[in-house]
């Protein structure tokens, strides 16, 4: 299996598969292929034990089912695009050494992983479209490819040692950093009407990888080019 990562803005993640070999990804993330790719699609796949292992997959932001995509009868070839700008970076899983990465940020890997809820905090209805914070927790042995919004700005931190950060910039950091929500006082926070404002507090060892495009800031940037009730 080959994998290549092409273009800046919004880049490309291909594979070239030989026969028999296998990605791992969620159905609608396909952006192109060969023929001779076969799909299989299954909510037994991808870490997913049974059904309820399935449902928490979802809920971290994996999606109820995921595809295997084989090769049959010759190489092939298999692309992923970016749905946001930003950069697709490779990250190499091994036992013990795993990653916890933002909700929407896994893009596809090869089938030895799994994918489960790494951290779930609700926040209130105005933070995260009511959803709370979600991180999914990558675990296993193989390659995974995340995918991260805008540029990225990494940061190795020593044993103790903290960073602060608002939680949507949190792209994807090592399994030994130790990871809370915290609310730091004196910011008025406009949306509970209090003082208080959520941050992510990332403890070392362990390297972190920050994201400068987040997904409420996009959303805001759009909304006014976007139809509204009644508009056509």
């Amino acid at each position: 299996m080959r994998s290549e990562i092409t273009g800046t803005t919004l880049p490309v993640l291909t594979f070239t598969l030989e026969p028999g070999e296998t990605v791992l990804a969620e159905p609608d993330r396909l952006s192109w292929m060969t023929p001779n790719v076969a799909l299989n699609t299954t909510a037994a796949t991808g870490g997913a034990g049974g059904l309820f292992s399935a449902i928490g997959r979802a809920i971290s932001g994996g999606g109820l089912f995921m595809t295997e995509f084989s090769a049959q009868g010759g190489e092939a070839l298999l692309a992923f695009a970016a749905t946001v700008p930003g950069n697709i970076i490779e990250a190499k899983v091994t036992p013990g050494a795993g990653f916890l990465i933002h909700r929407h940020g896994f893009l596809a890997g090869e089938m030895g992983l799994s994918l489960a809820i790494g951290v779930q905090q609700s926040l209130g209805a105005g933070v995260f479209g009511g959803n709370g914070f979600v991180l999914q927790h990558v675990t296993g042995q193989g390659s995974a490819f995340v995918e991260l919004g805008g540029e990225i700005v990494s940061y190795t931190l020593q044993p103790g040692q903290e960073l602060l950060a608002h939680p949507g910039h949190v792209g994807m950091f090592e399994e030994s950093v130790a990871f809370e929500i915290t609310t730091i006082a004196g910011v008025k926070n406009v949306l509970f009407g209090g003082d208080g404002l959520f941050l992510a507090r990332l403890r070392g060892p362990g390297k972190v990888w920050l994201q400068s495009l987040t997904p409420a800031k996009l959303a805001h940037v759009l909304a006014p080019y976007l139809p509204t009730g009644g508009q056509h």
